[in-house]
Formats: structure tokens, C-alpha cells, sequence
């Protein structure tokens, strides 16, 4: 098992990535997740870099909403090396008053990005492109029934790259490796916070969230504040151990929110440098370091991050799964600046700073929605 203890001296600088034994996925010349030494690794001895509200993208296409989260589309993201996508779900009423799940920010009324099916065809183009990559994908539910998430999914004809787990009553210690996912073509993994596990007897590929998953506090506006401690669910809230010894997989938050006037919260964007970076006050690896020390020696199983271009925190991810030369993976820009989008999802281009106004945002009760 590739442990933090290790872990830690790449990211000290004191072991080489490169010194890592190949497997012999690497004589086959396979990659799996942009490298050839996570194939014979379990998912869940992966850390899976995140894009925290991946389709709320702050460029042109937005009005360069200050809500956004990213400056890169779905696309970009995975292209770049992002594993793990995570979206907001809400009813919307269309003009001819049938009920539509969109991706919204917070509110469909403050940031509207389109249907959850279209978002999901884009994820399946992507993949139908990269047949070695495990993805996942992490939906926030205001509502959706089990019904009403496989039509989306149905819709996107994403389906087929489904995985289900052998039952929804056991978190399993030890998940298939990334490249057992591959081989068998189910290498979509989709977690819906929140669902009832006992009412999906249909759908078993939409598993709840917080049956094998546990998150740190995520609502952090000051830098000195992240913490690693278990928040949700509740069942484990400040119970970080019990968590662990049910072998529910650690999710990372670490995105700094900024409080505007009335006070609003919107992604901070300006602090992303040293929040996604390496060294400064709230720097990812420090945080990683300290949480691989709370969950035993053990980094976590996804890092979920604003701007995750900037820092980059892909160095951090990489180094945490001592990988030295990821393979097939699109570079794009680690700066701050504002991209401007000239057209459909897909194409970003990178121009200076633009100035931003802020929105006015709603937040939800419960803390349910991220922003």
C-alpha cells in the first residue's frame, strides 16, 4: 500500500517519485489516470484531485460571475488531470412547465450553467476520448429522486460506464484498482449527496456519498481555519476515527471562501496562490500533511479545490501519488488571470484581469450547498 509515510518525503523533497518501483503495467505501456503506476493501485489508495463546483466557471460565458469556482470548463479539467467532479443539482421550470434538474449555483436564480444530462454528455465525450481514466463524479442533491438522476443519466447515455458496488449495506475496506475499473469498462464512479440508500433498489451506481465518504468542515473564510476533523454526515461529525475504522473514504475540502458585504460568501480567488500552493498560511500541502497525520498515516482519498490550476494543486496530488511524469495530460495555464471563453464548452482562452462585480448570493440552509 503506497502510504503517507512515504508520501510525505516526496513531498519534502527527500524521495524521489522517480525512485517508485514500476509495476508491470509500465512495461505494457499502460496508463491508468495519466500514469502507469496507479493501475495496480485500489481507488481508494488514489488521491483523486477534485474541482470543487466544477461547471461554475468564472469567464465570459458567465458574465465572469464571481460565484464561479473554476476558471477551466469540466472538459479542461479532466484534460489538465482532475479526477474528481463535483456539481450543485436544482428543479428548474422550464417555459413549457415541465420540471428540469439544472446545475445551479446555490440558486438557479443567481447562476445557471444548464442541464445535469448535458454536463454528463460532456463528461461521456470526454471519456469515449480516454478510455484509461477512472472518473468521478460528486452531485449535490436538492431534491432529485433516484428517478430523476438515472434519466439524466440515461439521457447522457452515460450509464454504461457506471459502476455499482457488490451491495450499498457494506463500505468495502478495499476498492477495485483502477485498472480492474478500466478493464471491465465501469470506470465511472457517482456519489449523490444526498440520497436515501435504502429507496435505490434500481439504481445501485448512484451511491450515497455518506455512506463511503466522510468531509472535513468546508464553509472556511480564513486561511489559519481549515481543519481535518470529520464534519459530515452527522452520524460522524468530530468522530474522525469512527470514520475510519468504518472505512469511509476521507474527502478533503480546501477552498477559502471571501466574505462580501451582507455578508455574502463567493470563492476567493485571490487567496487560490497559496491556498492550492505550497507554502503561506493554508497551503495545500501542509493541510495534506496534517489530515494524512489524522486519518492514519493515510493521505486523503480526494482533494476537492477552487482554481485548480493555480498553485497548481495538481503538484501536490501528484507528488502524493508519487507521480513524477503523468502521460497524456493537457497543459494548461497556472495563472489567475480571468480566461475568457469564445464559445461552447470545450475552448478557453487566457486573457489579463478583468474587473468583477458581485453577485448576490443565497445561502441555502444546513450548509447542504457549496459555494
Amino acid at each position: 500500500m503506497f502510504t503517507f509515510a512515504l508520501a510525505s518525503l516526496i513531498l519534502s523533497g527527500l524521495y524521489p517519485a522517480a525512485a517508485f518501483p514500476q509495476t508491470s503495467f509500465a512495461s505494457q505501456n499502460k496508463t491508468c489516470n495519466n500514469s502507469p503506476s496507479l493501475c495496480s493501485r485500489a481507488y481508494n489508495n488514489v488521491t483523486h484531485l477534485g474541482a470543487h463546483d466544477s461547471p461554475f466557471v468564472r469567464d465570459q460565458s458567465t458574465g465572469f460571475s464571481t460565484s464561479g469556482n473554476q476558471y477551466y470548463n469540466s472538459t479542461v479539467q479532466l484534460s489538465a488531470g482532475v479526477r474528481l467532479l463535483s456539481a450543485q443539482i436544482h428543479p428548474f421550470t422550464s417555459t413549457s412547465g415541465q420540471q428540469e434538474w439544472h446545475l445551479c449555483h446555490t440558486s438557479c436564480d443567481l447562476l445557471d450553467v444548464g442541464t445535469l444530462s448535458d454536463w454528463l454528455s460532456e463528461i461521456k465525450t470526454w471519456m469515449d476520448q480516454n478510455p484509461n481514466e477512472v472518473v468521478t463524479v460528486l452531485i449535490v442533491n436538492d431534491g432529485a429522486s433516484n428517478s430523476d438522476l438515472d434519466s439524466n443519466f440515461r439521457a447522457a447515455n452515460i450509464t454504461s460506464y457506471a459502476y455499482s458496488p457488490p451491495t450499498s449495506a457494506t463500505v468495502p475496506a478495499e476498492w477495485p484498482t483502477l485498472n480492474t475499473l478500466i478493464t471491465s469498462g465501469k470506470r465511472l464512479m457517482t456519489f449523490i449527496a444526498y440520497q436515501e440508500p435504502s429507496s435505490n433498489t434500481t439504481t445501485p451506481y448512484l451511491m450515497n456519498e455518506f455512506t463511503y465518504i466522510f468531509e472535513n468542515p468546508f464553509d472556511v473564510t480564513q486561511a489559519n481555519n481549515f481543519t481535518c476533523t470529520a464534519n459530515r454526515p452527522s452520524s460522524v461529525n468530530g468522530q474522525t476515527s469512527k470514520a475510519l475504522q468504518g472505512n469511509m473514504m476521507p474527502l478533503m475540502n480546501h477552498f477559502l471562501d471571501t466574505q462580501q458585504i451582507f455578508n455574502i460568501e463567493t470563492p476567493n480567488a485571490d487567496a487560490a496562490p497559496i491556498t492550492n500552493g505550497m507554502n503561506g498560511t493554508g497551503n495545500l500541502r501542509d493541510a495534506v500533511a496534517t489530515c494524512a497525520t489524522d486519518y492514519n498515516n493515510k493521505a486523503p482519498t480526494f482533494i476537492l479545490v477552487d482554481f485548480f490550476n493555480v498553485g497548481p494543486a495538481i503538484s501536490t496530488v501528484d507528488k502524493l501519488n508519487g507521480v513524477a511524469s503523468p502521460v497524456g495530460r493537457a497543459a494548461v495555464s497556472t495563472s489567475s488571470a480571468l480566461p475568457s471563453n469564445s464559445g461552447p464548452r470545450g475552448l478557453v482562452i487566457n486573457t489579463a484581469g478583468l474587473g468583477l462585480s458581485v453577485l448576490v448570493a443565497v445561502f441555502m440552509a444546513f450548509g447542504t450547498f457549496l459555494l
